[in-house]
């Protein structure tokens, strides 16, 4: 964690006549994107698990229904359909697995004692949203500086929540055993992507910075791996808006 530590310090430095009393919050976000950008092979690969997943949904349904009295049967058919489409079940779970080290690391960067005395404008990267509510209130200094963030996190939200409701809509339909809880489940997941304002508010400022930067970039970054599924998402979003 020093080493990180040491790259974000050299970083603000760099950055200190560009940003002046700013540069550790610069530093922070341009740190942040290297490591996603570092990590952007990781994405790629569960973007494309989750494509390959979603392609042979059909086959899947119609294999559950033609086996729905063979588990043993119906087993060896879906290994015969991964092994045959080269589509791994964890094809998309493992890369978000992986990522989340570097995520808790970094969270802990920013969340330490280091940041102490750096600031972003008028509010300290140490302090939380309560500390800016105590002086100076919602529209005093650093209070703005939140409202800036609650804005930016409030924007990729709703991006991120109808991107999801969207692919969701668009996904094949599952013909065969439903899955308990998938409606659940469904309706729920899109609404998730608003938690990140509870975080923000709750966590460091240098930490919710971090959240920020990660949170705009993996919005940015599934809207152009998922680029060709843009017109399915559209076609769909009126289904699901009349259901």
């Amino acid at each position: 964690m020093n080493v990180f530590a040491s790259l974000v310090e050299r970083l603000a430095d760099l950055l200190q006549p560009l940003f002046a009393t700013t540069a550790t919050a610069a530093a922070i976000v341009l740190f942040t994107m290297l490591v996603r950008l570092a990590i952007h092979p990781l994405s790629r690969a569960s973007a494309r698990g989750q494509k390959a997943r979603t392609r042979i949904a059909p086959e899947l349904a119609a294999l559950r229904k033609k086996h729905a009295k063979n588990p043993e049967r119906l087993k060896k058919a879906v290994l015969e359909l991964h092994a045959r489409e080269k589509v791994s079940p964890f094809a998309g779970i493992l890369p978000s697995l992986l990522q989340a080290p570097a995520f808790l690391l970094m969270y802990h960067l920013f969340s330490g004692d280091r940041m102490a005395g750096h600031t972003l404008f008028a509010a300290p990267l140490g302090d939380h949203w309560a500390d800016a509510l105590s002086h100076g209130g919602v529209l005093g200094p650093a209070g703005r500086v939140y409202l800036v963030l609650f804005a930016l996190v409030a924007a990729v939200a709703t991006f991120t929540y109808r991107r999801t409701k969207a692919q969701l809509a668009a996904q094949p339909l599952d013909l065969g055993q439903p899955t308990p809880g998938a409606g659940a489940i469904a309706k729920v997941m899109p609404l998730l992507s608003f938690a990140t304002l509870i975080s923000v508010a709750v966590v460091p400022l240098a930490a919710a910075l971090y959240i920020v930067t990660s949170t705009a970039w993996t919005a940015a970054e599934r809207a152009f791996l998922f680029r060709d599924q843009q017109g399915q998402e559209e076609a769909a979003a009126p289904v699901a808006t009349r259901a």
